[in-house]
């Protein structure tokens, strides 16, 4: 998006709800850093131990699949919040008012049904992975450690339902803003200049005030 990415707030129940959501959005992204993160010194041991001693880490590519899910996607409801997910606006950057928020509600309520859908097929998966009357509760492992494979895939339907829940958060947003024509509503992504941005947070604490 260009410009400033924005998330307004203020006293309403939608934006209450917001703020709520968004410390398990922000503990889910900093999951998926640390994922990240820690990736440096797996490869860091597995370089080591092959140049140094002969034998590399073993399991290390079984540790890195597990880890894909958590890397890939706990973080994606964080950035669907503030509209920094990557995204073609070319065409939306033209719009204003109700017809920016007709289309902003069209496509989220689209993303919506897929969500709904892949995270309905990914605890099926899930479910298919998870057997306790089997060693780790799993059916299948990774191939060269025997790593449970099941915690990787119950990543998937937690992470979609965190984005589940913001994306009933923007639908709100998105339609109350269609609805009563608001210039800068709250809950939802607004793609301001720094200027407008002031604006804006100064407008919304003369309304609490």
């Amino acid at each position: 998006m260009a410009g400033s990415a924005a998330v307004l707030e203020d006293s309403s129940l939608l934006s209450r709800l917001d703020k709520a959501l968004l410390p398990l959005e922000r503990f889910a992204a900093l999951l998926s850093g640390l994922a990240i993160f820690s990736l440096m010194f797996l490869a860091a041991y597995s370089v080591t131990g092959r140049k140094f001693f002969g034998s590399p880490m073993m399991g290390y590519v079984d540790y890195i699949e597990a880890m894909m899910p958590i890397i890939a996607i706990m973080g994606i409801s964080y950035v669907q919040r503030d509209g920094t997910h990557i995204r073609m606006d070319m065409l939306v950057s033209a719009l204003k008012g109700r017809a920016l928020w007709f289309f902003e509600l069209v496509s989220v309520l689209l993303i919506l049904v897929l969500i709904v859908a892949l995270t309905w097929g990914a605890w099926a998966h899930f479910d298919r992975s998870f057997d306790c009357a089997r060693p780790l509760c799993s059916r299948d492992s990774s191939i060269d450690v025997g790593l449970p494979i099941w915690p990787s895939k119950l990543v998937v339907p937690i992470a979609f339902g965190v984005l589940v829940l913001r994306l009933l958060l923007q639908v709100w947003g998105y339609g109350r803003a269609l609805v009563l024509g608001l210039e800068n509503p709250v809950a939802v992504p607004l793609n301001l200049t720094i200027e407008e941005q002031a604006k804006a947070e100064a407008a919304a604490l003369e309304r609490d005030a």
